[in-house]
């Protein structure tokens, strides 16, 4: 299953397992391929949310 965590970062994870502190169910199961697939339409800035929202500041100071 696609798992996500608080800064918008994806992995996969097996669904029998419990999942790690501070990762979520993103909602979407299905074999290795297809979680893969939709990590690679869905996260598209690897940057961490953290990161982004700061540049974004930095930009609109400009």
């Amino acid at each position: 299953m696609v798992v996500a965590n608080d800064q918008d970062q994806y992995a996969i994870w097996p669904a029998e397992l419990e999942l790690p502190d501070g990762w979520r169910a993103e909602g979407t199961r299905g074999d290795e391929q297809e979680c893969l697939r939709h990590i690679d339409a869905t996260w598209t800035d690897m940057r961490p949310r953290d990161l982004r929202e700061r540049m974004a500041r930095a930009e609109g100071q400009r």
